[in-house]
């Protein structure tokens, strides 16, 4: 069950679920128009929305600003052989913004979706880094 959600805008709903779904593992929990959809992983739920595709988290704002997909900001997903998913992924022809990197607590690589949103990929190289540490 999800227990986290983050909304992502996107450019085209349809190939971020592709994306979400083949390239990363996550599950479609509903699409019930062109211009929205969740997706499900583990705990975490993500929420896709077109730009302007209102009512919902893609409309305008009142002072006329439009959500956009991009940025810096993003979620990470935990990877047990991140070498492995990298390979997988640039075969696929997914972009990632530089190399894997080397942290304090594991080594991570920024991939980015259809739409230009970041997805981080992150291998714990110390147990305290992982998500199931006790």
């Amino acid at each position: 069950m999800a227990t986290v959600s983050v909304r992502y805008i996107v450019h085209d709903v349809d190939a971020a679920i592709t994306f979400y779904r083949d390239h990363l593992g996550f599950t479609e929990v509903m699409h019930p128009a062109p211009a929205f959809a969740m997706l499900a992983h583990g705990d975490l739920r993500l929420v896709l929305s077109a730009p302007g595709g209102g009512p919902g988290g893609g409309q305008a704002q009142p002072d006329g600003r439009v959500p956009e997909p991009g940025g810096w900001n993003r979620f990470a997903l935990q990877v047990d052989d991140l070498d492995t998913v990298v390979t997988r992924l640039r075969a696929a022809g997914v972009p990632m913004r530089g190399p894997v990197v080397e942290g304090v607590g594991g080594r991570q690589v920024i991939a980015d979706d259809p739409s230009g949103n970041p997805v981080e990929l992150f291998q714990p190289t110390r147990a305290e880094a992982r998500l199931d540490a006790s």
